[in-house]
């Protein structure tokens, strides 16, 4: 599928550093004589390839940040799609569900889960999420259904009202994309249970 997508070719040796890991890539870092980041869209998928033009993998890209793509797969025949997101949040689900007794945490921590861009809190069947970046806000819907299918939530909220967002030319807004959402949720952490104001509340409505 590699090549659906066009190429984004890094300068001589600054592949370093997501062959160790690493998944963002920084726009001094890629050869813009050979791919000019004029030439991309915010939020486009690119083959990252080192300058031998050997594949490192799919990045979603923004021309206009400092930080110009991040890493979502280390195999080109994975794109970032549903299918991708299905994947990543059943492994975060697992993990979670290994280290907490009862279903209010921290789901998605972005690159921490393999995706760059997006954090989800738990809170019960009620979903927070925070999209930050182009590449991730072009795929809300796809990470919207995926969440669906794998937690079947009562509510989704999006609370993409962070000023990062404006770093990468994207617009402030809060919304409900599924189900109604009450204007007070009863969490629990600790042992102890708080009634939040989810839309209004710090970052995702509670800092966990």
């Amino acid at each position: 599928m590699s090549n659906e997508f066009p190429s984004l070719c890094l300068k001589k040796g600054q592949e370093r550093r997501l062959i160790q890991g690493h998944l963002w890539i920084y726009s001094n870092e890629i050869d813009t004589q050979k791919t000019p980041l004029k030439n991309f869209q915010p939020g486009e998928q690119v083959v990252v390839q080192s300058s031998q033009g050997k594949d490192l993998g799919i990045s979603y890209v923004n021309p206009h940040s400092l930080i110009s793509a991040r890493l979502v797969s280390r195999k080109t025949s994975v794109p970032m799609d549903r299918s991708l997101f299905v994947h990543r949040i059943k492994i975060a689900l697992s993990l979670r569900e290994r280290l907490f007794s009862k279903p209010f945490y921290r789901l998605i921590f972005g690159e921490s889960d393999l995706l760059p861009g997006i954090v989800v809190d738990r809170f019960d069947d009620v979903l927070v999420v925070q999209i930050t970046t182009a590449g991730m806000e072009s795929q809300r819907q796809a990470l919207v259904e995926a969440l669906d299918k794998v937690l079947k939530p009562s509510v989704i909220l999006l609370r993409n009202d962070v000023k990062m967002r404006e770093l990468e030319g994207l617009e402030l807004y809060s919304e409900v994309v599924h189900g109604s959402l009450a204007e007070r949720v009863e969490i629990e952490e600790n042992q102890t249970r708080f009634q939040m104001d989810l839309l209004k509340g710090q970052k995702t409505g509670w800092f966990y």
